[in-house]
């Protein structure tokens, strides 16, 4: 097997294959995580894989190098699944820019993008100036989106593809694409192993001759479910209990419901937690729960045998919170918050850490990867202050504590899935 290729942005990794060069840019995720956008050339043929944004930078700065490609030459264009790092600049691309190709992603993360991003640009803390694309704009990209199943097998202007079940969060794909008898699998992000609600992802029985593949984690091994588990629970426990707020910052759809999930169940075993309210407070509750309720079958055995029963995602415990105006900040008790966004760039999450942080009895848990330069990621060296969005310092005496749910491959999943299918050809991002 040869050595992986490792590049950024400024590099292009090229492989011969029988005398002709296939090319791989990646304008961006290259060495970085955010803004994932791999450029593909090979025989004449020009595809775009995902067309996401950075999550720690603003306006145009956090686009992708698109500027490195001609938008009107590229073919096809694949998206891999709806976190924004992945898709987040795609209304931008397909409505601002040349492009006249092709777009497909699964139907799930169609309709999860639709959601998500509409979120996106509500809690956005940017001026109009600054905003790379308006509700509108989202509103008509979604006719220029088509969608593929599972294993359906499309063909566009001589190049085929199709895509496997990536696990990672709901209607996650990974793209197998054969371009005269050469088949590049690009990975996105995916997990190997089985959550609450997600099956793993499928290792392809056709071998492909190059991998892109996420390597996120690096040599990192993740902590056993359970444990982790057990963790989560036993930290929002002590919290509660001993008077505190439990902030939770997650996105409105993704590793949020897996969480939802544990929390449901953890209150259904412990009757003494009944007076703590959970709540989930994003614009987009109700409409989120809506879709993970229409796509139950693309989720793994566990839940379609509990929904013969009842509807795991009906929760018993958890209330949704549409805006903070529902939410007394000063007069609230003990509780659990879960709010929008993940990273606490800005929004409610944000608002609700400088309320909280000052006090000990309070606690904030990261549950997934956070991206250099959000606040997420600065409150995880547990700094003695922190810079409100008002310019103004606040104290941070409440508790940090950092569980990763993110649903990526650690080393050990990464090498397994790399022998199992042993491509002559690797390329690492993310």
């Amino acid at each position: 097997m040869a050595e992986p290729i490792i590049v950024d942005a400024s590099e292009e990794g090229m492989i011969e294959i029988d005398s002709d060069i296939l090319r791989l840019r990646p304008l961006g995720a290259g060495q970085e995580v955010g803004r994932s956008c791999i450029y593909m050339e090979f025989k004449g043929k020009k595809i775009l894989l995902d067309c996401g944004i950075h999550p720690g930078l603003n306006g145009m700065d956090a686009l992708p190098f698109v500027d490195l490609i001609d938008p009107e030459e590229i073919d096809l264009l694949l998206i891999s699944h709806f976190h924004l790092d992945h898709c987040g600049a795609l209304p931008w691309f397909l409505q601002k820019t040349t492009f006249k190709g092709r777009c497909f992603m699964t139907h799930a993360t169609k309709a999860i993008y639709r959601w998500l991003l509409a979120d996106c640009i509500k809690v956005s803390n940017i001026s109009a100036e600054q905003m790379l694309y308006t509700e509108q704009d989202l509103e008509q990209s979604m006719d220029k989106i088509e969608t593929i199943n599972f294993h359906e097998e499309k063909e566009i202007a001589g190049v085929r593809f199709w895509c496997y079940n990536a696990g990672h969060v709901l209607g996650a794909a990974m793209f197998m694409i054969e371009i005269a008898g050469v088949k590049i699998l690009y990975t996105g992000d995916f997990s190997r192993q089985e959550d609450r609600h997600l099956m793993s992802a499928e290792i392809p029985a056709i071998k492909p001759d190059i991998l892109i593949i996420e390597s996120t984690y690096g040599t990192h091994i993740h902590e056993k479910r359970e444990e982790r588990e057990a963790r989560f629970t036993g930290i929002v426990y002590d919290t509660v209990t001993r008077g505190g707020k439990c902030l939770i910052p997650v996105f409105a759809l993704g590793r949020a419901q897996e969480l939802l999930l544990i929390l449901d169940e953890y209150w259904a075993q412990h009757p003494e937690l009944h007076e703590y309210p959970i709540y989930y407070a994003s614009s987009l509750a109700k409409k989120c729960m809506s879709v993970y309720q229409t796509y139950i079958n693309a989720m793994n055995n566990r839940i379609k045998r509990q929904i013969a029963i009842n509807n795991p995602f009906v929760f018993k415990h958890i209330s949704n919170l549409k805006s903070k105006a529902h939410l007394d900040m000063d007069e609230i008790g003990p509780c659990v918050v879960m709010a929008t966004p993940g990273m606490m760039q800005s929004g409610l999450s944000r608002e609700l850490f400088e309320n909280w942080c000052s006090d000990r009895r309070n606690c904030c848990i990261i549950a997934g990867y956070c991206v250099e330069g959000t606040l997420a990621k600065q409150i995880l060296s547990e700094p003695e202050e922190i810079v409100a969005m008002s310019g103004q310092k606040i104290a941070r005496k409440c508790q940090i504590e950092y569980i990763s749910f993110s649903a990526h491959t650690d080393y050990k999943q990464t090498s397994e899935f790399i022998r199992a299918l042993r491509p002559p050809h690797i390329m690492l991002v993310h």
